[in-house]
C-alpha cells in the first residue's frame, strides 16, 4: 500500500507560492509533501530566503532548500507584460495560489482577488499576511517575535523575570500549518460545490488561535498566569524545567497524580507526593527538587528514570536529537555528508503504512515548462 502515502494524497493538484521566507513556503511544502504539484514563483532577485543561513558553494542558502525542497521554481518579474502574461497562463492551469504580500501589493500588480477570479473560476486564494487584510495594523511590517508579542504568547512564556524568545519561529510555522489546513478546506469545499474561495489568514492570528486558554485564565485568575507562576509555565514543580550536575538539562511532565507519585517514590521523597496540590507557584518545592536533581549528572537521570513512568525526560541538543534511538526508529530525520551536507525532517504522518518519502530538491524551471505541463486546464 507504499502508493497509498501521502505523496499520493494530493496528485493531480497544482499549486502556485508566491510566498517568501519561512511562513508561507512552509504551508506550500506541506501541501507538496501531500502530493501536490508546487510551483514556486520569484521574483528575479529571487526568494530574499536564499541568503538567510548557511550559504551552500551555489551561494545559496541551505535553509531556503530545506524549506523548499519538493517544489520547482520559476523566477518572473510582475511588473513586466511578458511575464505578468506567462503568470496570468499559470493562473488559469492551478487549484491553489498562496501568497504572502502586504494587503493590497498583489492588486497592485494586476492580480486582485477578482482578476484571479477571472482568470480562473475555481482558485483557491490564500492571502497570508502579517496582521490580516485589514485593521490598523494591516500594513504594518513584522517577523515572528512580533507577531508572537501582539497575540499574547511571549507575556506568559519564559522566566519570571523576562519573557523568552521561542524558537524555532513558532508564529511562521503556525501560520504555515494554517494556511495548508484552510487551502485543503477550501480544496473539499470546491470539490463538492465548485465555489472558489479567498482566505485571508494572519500570521499573528495564528498564534492567537491558540490562546483562548491563556486569555480565560488571566481574565479568571491573572496570579496564575504570569511567567513562571501557571501550571504549565513554570509554577508547579511537576512540570518543570531542571538542571543537573553537569550543567545539563532535563523536563519533568508529570501532571497526572500516578506521575508524580512514580517520580517522588523513585526518588525516596514520600513526602512530596501531597505536596502537588500546593498552591501556585510552588516556589518552595520547586527549589527543592532542582536541588535534588543537580546532584547528578543528566545521563545518570536518565537511566534512573528508564522504567519509571513519570514523563521524565532530558532536553536533547540538536546532535542527540539525531542521535536517539526513537526518532532513528520512525525514519525521519534525513541526514547527508559532504561540504553541503544538511539535516532534513520529513513529513511526520504515516499514511496507511506507508514510511516518509524522501524530498525532490529544489528545482529551477522555466515558466514555458509549467504552462506547458499545465496546459490541460
Amino acid at each position: 500500500m507504499a502508493d497509498q502515502g501521502p505523496a499520493r494524497c494530493l496528485a493531480g493538484v497544482r499549486v502556485l507560492d508566491l510566498s517568501q521566507y519561512l511562513p508561507g513556503p512552509y504551508g506550500a511544502q506541506i501541501l507538496a509533501d501531500l502530493g501536490a504539484d508546487v510551483v514556486k514563483v520569484e521574483p528575479p532577485a529571487g526568494d530574499p530566503m536564499r541568503a538567510v543561513g548557511p550559504i551552500d558553494a551555489d551561494g545559496v542558502s541551505v535553509f531556503y532548500k530545506l524549506i523548499n525542497a519538493g517544489k520547482r521554481v520559476v523566477r518572473l518579474d510582475l511588473k513586466t507584460a511578458d511575464d505578468s502574461a506567462q503568470f496570468r497562463g499559470m493562473v488559469g492551469g492551478a487549484d491553489a495560489l498562496l501568497e504572502s504580500f502586504r494587503p493590497g501589493a498583489l492588486a497592485r500588480l494586476g492580480f486582485a482577488a477578482k482578476d484571479l477570479r477571472q482568470l480562473n473560476p475555481r482558485l483557491v486564494h490564500c492571502a497570508l499576511s502579517g496582521f490580516g487584510q485589514d485593521g490598523p495594523a494591516a500594513q504594518r511590517a513584522g517577523h515572528d517575535i512580533g507577531y508572537m508579542a501582539m497575540a499574547g504568547s511571549l507575556a506568559t512564556s519564559g522566566i519570571a523575570a523576562r519573557p523568552v524568545i521561542a524558537h524555532p519561529p513558532t508564529a511562521d510555522f503556525a501560520s504555515g500549518l494554517q494556511a495548508a489546513l484552510a487551502i485543503l478546506a477550501a480544496l473539499l469545499r470546491r470539490a463538492t460545490t465548485g465555489a472558489d474561495a479567498s482566505i485571508d489568514l494572519g500570521i499573528a492570528e495564528s498564534v492567537l488561535a491558540w490562546q483562548s486558554i491563556v486569555l480565560t485564565g488571566a481574565h479568571r485568575a491573572a496570579d496564575t498566569q504570569a511567567r513562571g507562576a501557571g501550571l504549565l509555565n513554570g509554577g508547579a514543580a511537576c512540570y518543570q524545567v531542571y538542571e543537573t550536575a553537569d550543567g545539563r538539562f532535563v523536563t519533568l511532565g508529570a501532571l497526572e497524580e500516578k506521575f508524580w507519585a512514580a517520580f517522588c517514590r523513585s526518588v525516596k521523597r514520600e513526602d512530596w507526593v501531597a505536596r502537588q496540590a500546593d498552591p501556585l507557584p510552588q516556589t518552595a518545592l520547586i527549589g527543592e527538587v532542582a536541588a535534588l536533581l543537580r546532584t547528578r549528572a543528566r545521563d545518570t537521570w536518565v537511566r534512573d528514570f528508564a522504567d519509571v513512568d513519570c514523563c521524565f525526560q532530558a532536553i536533547l541538543a540538536p546532535d542527540d536529537v539525531i542521535a536517539d534511538a526513537q526518532i532513528q526508529a520512525r525514519g525521519l530525520v534525513k541526514q547527508t555528508t559532504g561540504a553541503d551536507s544538511f539535516v532534513e525532517v520529513l513529513y511526520p504522518a504515516r499514511f496507511d503504512g506507508a514510511p516518509p518519502a524522501d524530498r525532490e530538491p529544489l528545482k529551477a524551471v522555466d515558466a514555458g515548462t509549467v504552462l506547458r505541463a499545465w496546459a490541460d486546464r
